[in-house]
């Protein structure tokens, strides 16, 4: 799966991350809807380190289709709020 990071770039994330990243996205659903901003921030910041992590960065100048879009580690609580409103299955897909 391609993942990408908001004003950072994009990462190739083996498939069988999925329920790692899955789980941590619904941790930051839960601090989002729950107004969470000390939880939002744990949260936010631990989902982006695993893709940080277990992800292989494409070129900078790569421009493949993202299955998932992630946002700034600088994003407020109000922009993810935002970025789940357009979904019905998280950030991460699956």
């Amino acid at each position: 799966m391609i993942v990408r990071v908001m004003g950072e770039g994009q990462f190739t994330v083996d498939d069988s991350h999925a329920e790692v990243l899955n789980g941590l996205d619904g941790e930051l659903e839960r601090a989002v809807e729950a107004g969470e901003e000390t939880a939002f921030r744990s949260a936010l910041t631990e989902l982006l380190a695993q893709v940080r992590t277990v992800g292989e960065p494409l070129p900078v100048d790569s421009l493949e289709p993202s299955d998932a879009l992630l946002p700034a580690e600088d994003s407020s609580i109000d922009d993810v709020r935002n970025l789940l409103a357009d979904t019905t299955e998280g950030l991460i897909p699956g």
